[in-house]
């Protein structure tokens, strides 16, 4: 079997980082599952750790225990050799390719989003939008990257009422979208501050450099098939690195159509995750 860890710890994210402390692993090297969920019990009576199982290792080894058990019964006949070649060939090998088979068809449906999600959201936007909401956007923008000593052009189109896509466009961009797109958030969440606060009602403001918003909903929905397929694969569930609102909205929707899968999410922002989890009901 695929080899693995038992970890005790306060809550289950400590469990998990005392695991890959151990293990020396990075997050995306292993698979969690929660075996016991921590409980705070009274006054601290009655309390138990939360306790975790990380597996780590190769994956191919998790079906190879089932393959060899299959052939040993046929090779305790030593009275009839002949039949060893026809085994060779035998259901127990075209299951097998059968089911990488089967595990291969997931990404199909991969390249089929991919192809639709780049395109639509340019024909989309339109032209550009000169309103109040779209000034002060502009204007608080132009202030920020000032001050953060970066230039860029800033262009506000109006998609649908009440939301406002702004595309930051120039060199250098790396810096204003930060580590997995980090910088580019807190600055969509400022400029969606100072917006809503001045009144006239309350909109959303959706901040994009170099296409990244859309690169990264691609990269998320590949992550979510590739996770959901070793969900089924060993029916065991897989909890995913933190997430934003909207990044974990791209996984759950990316999901909820897949046979054998269920989400949900668990903890606290700015830590809150996806838990991917097999569901027997939907196979």
């Amino acid at each position: 079997m695929r080899a693995f860890i038992d970890v005790t710890g306060k809550t289950e994210d400590e469990a998990v980082s005392k695991a890959l402390a151990q293990l020396g692993l990075d997050r995306d090297d292993v698979s969690v599952e929660i075996l016991e969920r921590a409980k705070s019990g009274f006054l601290g009576i009655g309390s138990s750790p939360a306790r975790v199982r990380v597996y780590h290792g190769p994956e191919e080894e998790i079906p190879a225990v089932p393959e060899v058990k299959a052939e040993k019964k046929p090779e305790a006949k030593p009275e009839q050799p002949r039949r060893e070649k026809p085994r060779e060939k035998t259901p127990a090998e075209k299951a097998e390719k059968r089911v990488e088979r089967k595990e291969d068809r997931p990404p199909v449906p991969k390249a089929e989003t991919g192809q639709k999600v780049q395109p639509a959201p340019v024909q989309e936007l339109g032209e550009e939008v000169d309103d109040e909401k779209a000034q002060a956007i502009r204007t608080f923008l132009k202030g920020l990257l000032e001050h953060m000593e970066c230039s860029a052009e800033i262009r506000v189109y109006q998609p649908e009422k009440g939301r406002y896509k702004v595309i930051l466009e120039g060199k250098q961009m790396g810096a204003l979208i930060g580590r997995r797109g980090e910088t580019l958030d807190a600055i969509q969440q400022l400029t969606s501050y100072s917006v809503n606060r001045s009144g006239g009602g309350r909109v959303r403001v959706q901040l994009d450099a170099e296409g990244y918003r859309e690169k990264r909903e691609q990269s998320l929905q590949h992550l979510a098939r590739k996770v959901a397929g070793k969900v089924t694969k060993y029916r065991r569930s897989v909890t995913l690195e933190p997430m934003n609102a909207y990044e974990r909205h791209v996984i759950h929707t990316a999901l909820q159509d897949v046979p054998g899968v269920t989400t949900y999410s668990t903890g606290m922002e700015p830590n809150r995750r996806v838990i991917v989890a097999y569901d027997r009901t939907k196979v």
